[in-house]
């Protein structure tokens, strides 16, 4: 028998989540698979403040109970999230897995959650005392550990605008044409205007135990020309190279890096 609360109302999940050890739970397409023993549920899936999707001249702001395939049908979604959560499984888990669910289980093979490290997204969490905005990459800590508090919840994620309608990149490397899990995934988005590099992030994720993004290499890309680009990208998919960390799972750290290195090389010629 499944142990739990299904409030209605956002309000009453934080009472409940504030006074009781309740684990959250929206479309459960994780946690079934991890069963915890004796667990108490916290069931979301009744809350409608959770499921929207809105523009506030700023953000997209994407819902943690709002769906992968509501998230596809949707206008405001930009394009390169909705290729990345196309890809996840199939119909039936997009029916039910949620933004909130994905970026909370923490895992470090989560389609959406890349593309929000990709496009400097944050993360609403509010519980009864209050509400904290902070960076995708500050919640996500590494693999099954966030900085998620005990009496919080995932409200929102939030999508800068000015990201959502630049150019992007993504490719998803699996195990096979469908129903992969990513063994390397890689996004980013970019602006050129009049030649010169104006923004450019990139994220992958496959390598290591937590997705991986280097600013610090951004920077030296911004206010370049495409012509200094071009001539000089194996330095700079070197430069990404030595940065990223691989570790050996179902296929070796070699083929991760050859795979990976490949991913940045066709991103960067992308801009070209």
């Amino acid at each position: 028998m499944v142990n739990g609360y299904a409030p209605k109302t956002l309000q009453e999940a934080l009472e409940i989540r504030a006074h009781e050890k309740v684990i959250p739970y929206a479309g459960g397409t994780d946690l079934m698979v991890q069963n915890p023993k004796n667990a108490i549920y916290l069931f979301l899936n009744k809350i409608d403040e959770l499921k929207e999707i809105k523009d506030d001249g700023e953000y997209i702001r994407i819902g943690a109970g709002v769906t992968f395939t509501q998230a596809i049908a949707s206008d405001l979604v930009p394009q390169l999230m909705k290729e990345a959560v196309s890809r996840i499984a199939a119909p039936a888990i997009r029916n039910a897995g949620t933004f909130g669910g994905n970026l909370g289980n923490s895992s470090d093979k989560a389609d959406s959650v890349l593309v929000e490290f990709a496009m400097d997204g944050c993360v609403r969490l509010v519980s009864v005392n209050g509400e904290r905005v902070i960076p995708v990459e500050e919640f996500f800590i590494k693999r099954r550990e966030n900085n998620l508090r005990d009496d919080e919840l995932i409200a929102e994620i939030l999508l800068p605008k000015a990201k959502c309608s630049m150019p992007y990149y993504y490719k998803k490397v699996g195990g096979r044409n469908a129903l992969a899990i990513s063994r390397i995934a890689f996004a980013g988005t970019y602006l050129v205007k009049d030649g010169v590099i104006e923004d450019i992030s990139a994220a992958v994720i496959g390598g290591a135990a937590k997705f991986q993004r280097f600013k610090d290499i951004e920077k030296m890309l911004i206010g370049k020309t495409v012509g200094e680009l071009k001539a000089n990208i194996d330095e700079y998919v070197k430069l990404y190279s030595e940065k990223y960390i691989f570790t050996r799972g179902r296929v070796s750290a070699e083929y991760r890096r050859t795979v990976c290195m490949n991913l940045t090389k066709d991103f960067l010629n992308t801009i070209i």
